[in-house]
């Protein structure tokens, strides 16, 4: 197995870039921030951005929590690449995850000054202190489950084969906010989800009152518990349903938490006009 490392300081653009370097070297497996991907799909391992501490996240990178590393290795060894592309901050980085990982010598380093223009750099370097944007080579389909941190939008890019030049690909990446963060860790209060809930509800001609909102949040995902008084004469079910996508999108919109389930609990009905 040939192994390719792409180094860079954090926040210059790496992680962007990986998908069209390993398009044009033909390789189809990439180790990045504790993950294994193989053509846009999580093979093994869990994200280092979903850690909330900068320490877990460093650890989770590089492959020394005993459980994640054995997952990896053996998904390694099951898929058996002829290529496999490991990105990371140093070359000592990337020689940790490849001693950790058992998978052998560096045989190619890249570095992102020789792939990203100084411009490109230097954009990436301000997105990520500024506004402490990351990117994961996966779409969010892929990450959202147990992501920690908010999900600020997708990127879909062209790739161009190398075996084929007129072929191409569109590829996913998806732009998050970790928990962890240069500028801190951010939250936003229950008050303000509630707010956000009672105020998507009051939208919904079916509905008279809202009686209740209980929040039950992990990390960065969210279960609601709606309670609801609605008008006499409402198809109850087809308004819950309705409720149930507009709450879910609006919170997901407005706050990039996962919404995992919105449940409507119909306590009474209002006869009043």
């Amino acid at each position: 197995m040939k192994i390719v490392a792409l180094v860079g300081e954090s926040g210059t653009g790496k992680s962007h870039k990986a998908m069209n370097l390993a398009s044009s070297k033909g390789i189809r497996y990439i180790i990045d921030d504790g993950l294994l991907i193989h053509d846009a799909k999580r093979i093994a391992g869990k994200s280092a951005k979903r850690e909330t501490t900068r320490l877990s996240a460093v650890r989770r990178a590089i492959f020394q929590f005993d459980d994640h590393c054995k997952e990896v290795k053996e998904a390694i060894e099951r898929v058996k690449p002829d290529q496999l592309l490991i990105i990371g901050t140093s070359n000592k980085m990337v020689q940790n995850i490849a001693r950790n990982l058992q998978i052998g010598e560096i045989d190619e380093y890249v570095y992102i000054d020789a792939i990203s223009t100084k411009e490109e750099i230097k954009l990436a370097r301000e997105t990520r202190l500024k506004h402490g944007k990351h990117v994961i080579p996966l779409p969010t389909v892929e990450i959202k489950r147990d992501f920690s941190g908010y999900f600020l939008d997708s990127v879909k890019t062209i790739i161009r084969r190398r075996e084929h030049e007129q072929e191409t690909e569109i590829g996913e990446k998806t732009i998050v906010r970790p928990t962890f963060s240069y500028m801190g860790r951010f939250t936003i209060s229950n008050r303000v989800i509630i707010q956000i809930v009672e105020h998507t509800c009051h939208l919904h001609e079916a509905i008279a009152t809202v009686q209740r909102v209980r929040l039950h949040k992990h990390e960065e995902q969210i279960k609601l518990d709606l309670e609801l008084s609605m008008h006499y004469g409402t198809f109850i079910a087809k308004s819950a349903e309705e409720i149930q996508i507009s709450v879910k999108e609006a919170l997901e919109h407005m706050t990039r938490l996962h919404v995992i389930s919105v449940n409507i609990h119909v306590k009474s009905l209002n006869f009043l006009n």
